[in-house]
């Protein structure tokens, strides 16, 4: 088998992982997806929900300054 044959297989490899990772990634979006529709529809706010995710994934610190930051804007805009 020539270098370019083994070149040629270790990257269709590569791409036939990839595609089942994006398989599973899909999956894994899909079931998050109900995961919200069944929030919502016992009552919760996905939008609401989807921040705290976002928020929780943060460092405290990070998080802090996004807040205090929010606060800045809001107070200049008038809407605190």
């Amino acid at each position: 088998m020539s270098d370019g044959n083994v070149a040629a297989d270790q990257l269709r490899l590569f791409i036939e992982r990839i595609e089942r990772l994006e398989e599973e990634k899909k999956g894994m979006q899909d079931d998050i997806k109900d995961v919200y529709l069944e929030a919502k529809s016992t009552g919760y706010d996905p939008k609401t929900m989807k921040t705290i995710v976002r928020l929780r994934k943060m460092e405290k610190n990070d998080r802090d300054e996004a807040e205090a930051l929010l606060d800045t804007y809001k107070a200049a805009l008038g809407l605190s």
